[in-house]
């Protein structure tokens, strides 16, 4: 489990941005699998990278959209947001038992869990916890429902609650958007579009 996953949706949507417009989806031809429980013997799937780009959120309470540089070591991450109505950057690292969150709005928060640092910079307490995989075209769970494109690429998670539709640029292997949906009580719902500039 990644420390940042927990975090950082909830610190979008603190910052009360403005959410671009979002790609509408068109459903590839699509093949259904299941992920196989892994076993003892695999090896943990490594989540190591740095990304660019834009990121929007919309709920049914607010929405806006930030700029963000991501560096991420495993379960280490440095998160720098910024673009935010004015605002200003807010800064987000993190390491195993250590979280902290730096802004003009907010001050410095520290945490020692990911959990505890989203309560306190939001009270948003969204089950969001694999976006560390999802941008790397994995499934975090043994549990997800995925569509794949003839290509065998995944274009859609179901995981914990949330549709990950995965829009990919011709041939890469690695997607360039992603929208998650959270489909609330109401028939609202929870909506995150990320679009991935720069890998």
């Amino acid at each position: 489990m990644h420390p940042f996953t927990k975090i950082v949706l909830g610190v979008f949507t603190s910052s009360s941005l403005l959410l671009t417009g979002c790609q509408q989806y068109h459903k590839p031809q699509q093949i259904v699998t299941t992920v196989p429980e892994q076993s003892a013997t695999q090896p943990v799937q490594e989540t190591n990278f740095a990304l660019q780009g834009k990121i929007g959120v919309r709920t049914p309470k607010q929405s806006g959209s930030a700029f963000f540089t991501w560096q991420q070591q495993q379960d280490n991450f440095d998160i720098e947001l910024s673009g935010a109505l004015g605002i200003g950057k807010t800064h987000i690292e993190g390491t195993q038992g250590q979280v902290t969150l730096n802004s003009a709005k907010t001050g410095l928060i520290h945490a020692t869990t990911p959990e505890e640092l989203l309560e306190k910079a939001t009270g948003w307490q969204a089950p969001i916890t694999h976006l560390v995989h999802w941008v790397l075209a994995q499934p975090a769970t043994p549990h997800a429902q995925i569509e794949k494109d003839a290509q065998q690429r995944p274009t859609q998670f179901i995981e914990d609650g949330w549709t990950v539709h995965l829009n990919y640029n011709n041939d890469t292997s690695l997607p360039n958007k992603l929208i998650l949906q959270q489909q609330l009580a109401d028939g609202q719902e929870n909506r995150i579009t990320m679009v991935i500039q720069n890998r």
